[in-house]
């Protein structure tokens, strides 16, 4: 089942748009390595979820943490619909992510299968992605 919000304040919200860099979220907080991201984009909850699942059958020893969460609804209408009769309805939930923002982290893991393990997360986001390690001051 695709990640969503147990309830939302309001059901439809405006796109918005991204822009700037992420100041927080962006740094290894919680496992050795990060997959952080080098691009704007949506990653919508299925795709949060096929790199989850991704991670944990390359790297099952491991623990992952997943650090975004898709909170943004995004209407869509029908197929063949003529224009006008308001907006559509919540079609899917994404998370908006900024670059630097670290999305998945990995602990317990040597470097090698962390490499293996988000090598193959990368696949299924649309967006392009890095490896970072934690710093040793954290």
């Amino acid at each position: 089942m695709a990640m969503m919000p147990k309830r939302v304040r309001w059901r439809k919200v405006q796109r918005g748009r991204l822009r700037g860099i992420a100041h927080r979220g962006n740094q290894v907080a919680f496992g050795e390595f990060g997959l952080q991201a080098l691009e704007w984009g949506w990653i919508t909850g299925r795709q949060i979820e096929a790199g989850r699942v991704a991670a944990s059958r390359s790297a099952p020893e491991g623990r992952i943490y997943i650090r975004v969460f898709p909170y943004k609804p995004v209407s869509s209408k029908p197929a063949e619909t003529r224009m006008g009769k308001g907006k559509g309805e919540p079609d899917r939930w994404v998370a908006p992510v900024k670059p630097g923002t670290v999305m998945y982290e990995l602990g317990g893991v040597t470097e090698e299968k962390a490499v293996l393990a988000f090598n193959r997360v990368a696949h299924k986001l649309p967006i392009r992605v890095k490896l970072v390690r934690r710093r040793h001051g954290q």
